[in-house]
């Protein structure tokens, strides 16, 4: 772990006891908080202010997600470039003026659905940097050999986040209406900057290497991660599963509040029942890889709660509503021990040159799914409705589990650790 005595010190009582893991402990927290309230806060604005189709909220999902399309590869070449420091900082503090702009217009008599889409564009770009930044930070910050047990910390607070931020920010939406709500994420950004610039790890600047060009740079790291067939099959299930997914959350959005009736009060109770599976998967990660083994953990957390999320469609108001609930509670569990499991093997098995595009590559390949996964789930809920659309996205999300469990992942109890880069053209 990264103390006051250098990377790979050990300190005892786990990774919150080192100064810069708390800093960004508290930093993701303040941003995953905000996330939440923003998540369900824009596509309300949509909803409920601006009036918008179904096709149009798709739409508006799509475009927070088509960053990791449109710019995801390069992003991991851009931010091997940089220090992870000043690219969470200056990530928090555009997002942070981004939002602002959403309140700001809705005061004036001037918000647009263009406008919303302009920002959940603009939102994604830089949630990209975050991302890549602080998945590729974290394993010279702790070392690799307490990744699970980091990764499981911060996937406990993207699930208290879970848990309370939509009942807050129902809430407050309630309270304040949607567009104010903004506002306050917008101060939760800026707050996690903060936290950040606090931290005391000086990682040097990278140091170029002669004759890199863009182009090799992204070929290099997509065949380090196309070349593994592990890291091949647990992108190809990530992939499809962040496609059903977001064509289901689009859709989830429009049904709880049109078809079922519920308010944004009890809506943000419903996300936040999301958030209690997640938190129960976060803590028994270990637990799990311990008992199955990394490479079945993997293989299995999401193939036996996934069909869980069938009980949601099949919901018909009062009492169903929660059992649906509970049912995405389930599936969330199993999601989080899959990715914790995963992105803790890929961390340890990336060369630190290499981090950043791995885990942009990772993100193009799984997360550039969910713009297309939203823009399908509008065109279902236009087409047949929203309850239909979820039936559809549901069942896809049931069959994601095969190419891991189709790899040699399923036997394999304890997964490599540090494999070698493979040779990068521009630097023979």
């Amino acid at each position: 772990m990264t103390t006051e005595d250098g990377p790979g010190a050990t300190v005892p009582g786990g990774v919150l006891r080192d100064r810069d893991f708390r800093f960004l402990f508290y930093s993701t927290s303040l941003s995953q908080l905000g996330q939440q309230v923003s998540s369900l806060a824009l596509p309300l604005v949509a909803v409920v202010t601006l009036t918008a189709s179904e096709f149009e909220v798709g739409l508006l999902s799509a475009l927070s997600t088509a960053a990791f399309l449109l710019i995801g590869l390069p992003a991991g070449v851009w931010v091997d470039r940089m220090r992870y420091r000043s690219v969470l900082i200056s990530s928090d503090l555009i997002r942070a003026a981004v939002l602002l702009t959403v309140p700001l217009a809705w005061w004036l008599g001037v918000l647009t659905v263009w406008q919303l889409y302009a920002v959940a564009l603009l939102i994604g770009v830089f949630s990209v940097f975050f991302d890549v930044a602080y998945q590729s930070f974290l394993p010279r910050l702790i070392g690799r050999d307490h990744l699970i047990e980091g990764n499981a910390k911060l996937e406990t607070v993207h699930s208290v986040a879970q848990l309370a931020g939509p009942v807050a920010a129902g809430q407050l939406i309630a309270w304040l209406t949607a567009p104010v709500a903004l506002a306050l994420d917008a101060i939760a950004m800026g707050l996690s900057a903060l936290f950040v610039g606090r931290m005391r790890h000086l990682q040097p600047k990278p140091e170029p290497v002669p004759g890199s060009r863009l182009g090799t740079d992204i070929a290099e790291g997509l065949r380090f991660v196309l070349g593994n067939p592990l890291l091949r099959a647990i992108a190809g299930s990530t992939a499809l599963f962040n496609l059903a997914f977001a064509a289901y959350m689009a859709m989830l959005v429009f049904f709880l509040p049109r078809d079922l009736g519920l308010g944004a009060h009890h809506l943000g109770i419903v996300f936040s029942v999301l958030g209690v599976g997640g938190l129960a998967g976060a803590l028994a990660t270990r637990r799990v890889t311990l008992w199955l083994g990394e490479g079945p953990a993997i293989c299995w957390s999401v193939a036996a709660t996934a069909p869980f999320a069938l009980l949601m469609p099949a919901a018909g108001g009062e009492w169903s509503v929660w059992l649906g609930a509970a049912g995405l509670a389930v599936a969330s569990f199993g999601m989080v021990v899959y990715n914790v499991t995963q992105v803790s093997f890929r961390q340890r098995l990336t060369p630190d040159r290499l981090l950043g595009r791995m885990n942009a590559t990772m993100r193009f390949l799984v997360w550039g799914t969910q713009p297309v996964g939203a823009l399908i789930g509008g065109l279902l809920g236009q087409l047949y409705g929203a309850e239909a659309a979820l039936w559809i996205a549901a069942a896809a999300a049931c069959v994601a589990f095969l190419p891991v469990t189709l790899s040699p992942l399923r036997t394999m109890r304890k997964l490599p650790d540090e494999q070698p880069a493979p040779t990068s053209p521009s630097a023979s």
